[in-house]
């Protein structure tokens, strides 16, 4: 019958059980743990200890967790602490946990990304290291438990960034290296599924516990809990995270972009003195692509070609000054060209309500080409246009559409003021409307041959 547990702890990482004897005269304790904390318990000679730590060595290379073994019989009151017993080592457990598919090809993906991978483990720092050097972490420095103590915080948080393994760790220990990165300045996400895991859960920015085989401690103290225990399911989540921010980052630009020329389409009549364009039924109508394109059209735009190569930067804003500045000068080239299509249908003796529809039409194709560039600010239109994107070809279809039966239906063009378009004035507004981004699609190549002059330089650095 179990009787008592000497627990693990800091400053002997072993655990031991006290059995009593069916007769109840007599108790044998049985004791795992680190194998230099079993070792130190039985009083090991010095030669017998260098003979286990060159098996435990040999062990940990291959890979396995290695755990020490010993058993010590008692009779009578049992002490307070495991030293007083006499334990007799019995020999070593080697443990195999192998790696998940795909894992070190997640953690190369993560470092593709900006990302640092650490792992902090309770591990024998050579199965650390042999478990790192198969996820692709060799590379970096490795720090134990011991030497972890020995540094201030002012010095560990100089080190921990160049540090990719941290072996013999307990609690305290995992507690530590979070706080360093984060006063390092770091975003910090931490994963475990234990109890000892928790504080470190709770400190970091963002707490990922497991949720399969996780301990409820553990998930209580997490942000985050992952249904399915796969590292991979992590790196999937940035990646949808980053996708989904740009996305919007898109749609923003496009929504201060089509309301320009439509605020100044409304405006500059009633400023100079010339007919209206924009009546409430246009802006409804214009309204009808707008909404669609930034609610569906870009929330299934794909990701961007680099989007898991980019470093992360948490300082970045969603929407900054250059993107307002980029996609305001998108709208005022979108509001020259219509108004430069009105004041030519003016001068060229076209009627009110032909006008009306020329400059609209413009407006509209004007429209359905800035939905189009701003699906990428890095691809140009032709690669933009080749890649899927049902909801945009929907749009783009149903708002030619719709504006080819309020030109052609004659009860419609009346509600709309509107006369019938030629062919050529058609393609009239068509190279207009194409005409206004042209100058987005140069600033574009433009951008990508900075970008590539700046990471040929980086490699040169390197």
């Amino acid at each position: 019958m179990l009787v008592r547990e000497y627990p693990l702890s800091a400053e002997l990482m072993a655990l031991s059980h006290v059995w009593r004897s069916p007769t109840g005269d007599a108790f044998l304790i049985a004791s795992k743990g680190a194998p230099e904390a079993i070792v130190d318990l039985c009083h090991s000679s010095p030669g017998r200890i260098v003979e286990i730590e060159s098996m435990v060595q040999r062990m940990a290379a291959r890979g396995l967790k290695v755990l020490g073994v010993a058993a010590a019989a008692f009779d009578g009151r049992l002490p307070e602490g495991q030293h007083d017993l006499a334990f007799e080592f019995l020999g070593l457990v080697g443990l195999n946990d192998p790696i998940r598919p795909g894992v070190s090809g997640s953690v190369a993906e993560c470092r593709g990304a900006g990302i640092n991978v650490m792992m902090i483990t309770g591990d024998y720092p050579a199965t650390a290291m042999e478990v790192a050097s198969k996820l692709g972490l060799g590379e970096g420095a490795m720090l134990t438990g011991a030497e972890l103590d020995r540094l201030s915080d002012e010095e560990l948080m100089s080190v921990v960034p160049d540090v990719s393994v941290f072996a013999r760790a307990v609690p305290r220990q995992k507690l530590r290296v979070v706080e360093a990165l984060r006063r390092a300045g770091e975003t910090v996400a931490m994963t475990g599924d234990g109890v000892n895991d928790a504080p470190a859960l709770k400190a970091a920015d963002i707490g990922v516990a497991m949720g399969a085989r996780g301990t409820d401690v553990a998930r209580e103290a997490a942000g985050l809990v992952l249904l399915d225990d796969n590292f991979g399911s992590i790196v999937r989540a940035v990646r949808q995270g980053r996708r989904i921010r740009d996305n919007i980052s898109k749609a923003f630009a496009y929504i201060v972009a089509v309301h320009i020329p439509v605020a100044g389409l409304s405006l500059l009549p009633v400023l100079a003195g010339l007919p209206l364009i924009l009546m409430p039924v246009h802006v409804a109508f214009l309204e009808m692509i707008i909404d669609p394109a930034c609610s569906i059209v870009f929330e299934a735009e794909g990701e961007e070609r680099d989007l898991m190569h980019r470093p992360p930067d948490s300082k970045r804003r969603l929407f900054g000054r250059k993107a307002l500045l980029v996609s305001s000068m998108q709208g005022l080239s979108a509001l020259a060209v219509t108004v430069a299509v009105f004041l030519w249908a003016i001068r060229t003796g076209h009627s009110e309500n032909d006008t009306r529809a020329l400059t609209f039409s413009t407006l509209v194709v004007s429209n359905i080409m800035l939905i189009a560039t701003n699906r990428s600010w890095k691809s140009n239109l032709p690669s933009i246009l080749r890649t899927p994107n049902r909801a945009m070809w929907i749009t783009a279809a149903g708002a030619m559409a719709f504006l080819a039966l309020v030109i052609y239906i004659p009860f419609l063009g009346r509600l709309f003021h509107f006369d019938r378009l030629h062919a050529g004035d058609l393609l009239l507004c068509m190279a207009a409307g194409a005409f206004g981004i042209a100058w987005f699609e140069v600033y574009k190549l433009f951008a990508r041959k900075r970008v590539c002059e700046s990471a040929v330089n980086a490699s040169e650095r390197r």
